[in-house]
């Protein structure tokens, strides 16, 4: 059986997380996103350390998924190196596997027909 993972992301406002998450959901390549406002990144960038306010996307979908959901994250995303990361699920209680795997079935069935 396919593996769930979760795909993580940040965006720089609530508002830009919501459309991109309501995106992603709405063409099945995710059963469910989380968006976690508030978070503080201090990080690396161009040579200085900077400092902003994001919004954290927690995606979850299939495995197979993956790199779709990675692709429509960048096709929207206003960052030029967005932070995407995909991690795999080791353990998931089974009634919620199986309903990620059926809330997104078409999108990998629309993929497999490309």
């Amino acid at each position: 059986m396919e593996r769930a993972t979760l795909v993580y992301t940040t965006y720089p406002s609530l508002g830009e997380a919501e459309r991109a998450g309501q995106a992603i959901v709405g063409q099945r390549l995710a059963a469910c996103v989380n968006i976690l406002p508030g978070m503080i990144s201090h990080y690396w960038w161009e040579g200085r350390v900077e400092r902003g306010e994001e919004v954290v996307m927690i995606i979850k979908t299939r495995a197979s998924l993956a790199e779709a959901v990675q692709q429509a994250v960048k096709a929207s995303h206003p960052y030029s190196t967005p932070a995407l990361m995909v991690l795999p699920v080791e353990a998931v209680d089974p009634a919620y596997h199986a309903w990620i795997l059926a809330e997104t079935d078409a999108a990998t069935r629309e993929i497999a027909a490309r």
